[in-house]
């Protein structure tokens, strides 16, 4: 497995401790990119040189420089998410921001809607609904349905919402809460940038980082039963 990159095994961060020219690579993991891949990395740093990339990295970099602000000496988070997301969509001079989301975060979606027209900005927003096509329609099998077969069952359709956001002339689209593989095939079709607000998780109230943590519930991830 040396040949593919390994950081999150990685037993320390030297990537974070110095530059690469003054790391001494014999000390680096036979794992780490730097030292299996040194030509990719270099090529990657040329990169941030094209305008297309610079349009997004400097203003996600300012926000992340923004997001901590120093308090009796020392350095602390001073913004949500949410926060982040309308002083990037600033930065980027952006006009009009798309919302894609679930039903089931409908509520939230209104009050993302809200925070971001006080600030200005033109909101486009779908619904993962919209169309109202059955799922056998989109080639989903009737014993596939949550209700069960032979119910009518309204398809999620992440294609239908991003093309609509892409006539509405969006320049950044904002994912709440869609399905995963959804959400890829959202991305896929938007034109515009996506970033994602809320990732869908049902169980752990979309908040699927306790997963890695919770002894309740890192059982069902292991899928082994817990005493």
């Amino acid at each position: 497995m040396s040949s593919i990159p390994q950081c999150a095994k990685c037993p320390g961060t030297y990537c974070a401790s110095a530059p690469m020219e003054k790391l001494n690579m014999d000390r680096l993991p036979s794992s780490c990119p730097m030292r299996i891949n040194p030509e990719i990395v270099m090529s990657s740093v040329r990169q941030y040189k094209e305008e297309d990339v610079k349009r997004l990295y400097i203003p996600a970099t300012i926000t992340e420089k923004e997001a901590y602000q120093s308090i009796r000496g020392v350095i602390m988070a001073v913004r949500p998410r949410i926060k982040e997301l309308i002083e990037f969509a600033k930065l980027l001079d952006v006009k009009r921001i798309g919302i894609a989301f679930c039903e089931g975060l409908k509520d939230e979606a209104s009050r993302l809607t809200k925070f971001l027209e006080e600030h200005g900005f033109i909101v486009a927003s779908i619904i993962c609904k919209c169309g109202g096509a059955d799922k056998t329609k989109l080639g989903i099998d009737e014993e596939h349905k949550i209700a069960g077969p032979r119910n009518f069952e309204s398809a999620c359709n992440p294609i239908l919402q991003a093309e609509l956001l892409n006539r509405a002339e969006t320049e950044l689209n904002v994912i709440v809460g869609l399905c995963i593989g959804h959400d890829i095939l959202f991305t896929k079709t938007s034109k515009a940038p996506v970033t994602t607000l809320i990732v869908k998780d049902r169980l752990l109230g979309h908040n699927p980082v306790i997963g890695l943590y919770s002894d309740y519930h890192t059982h069902i991830i292991s899928d082994q039963k817990r005493i």
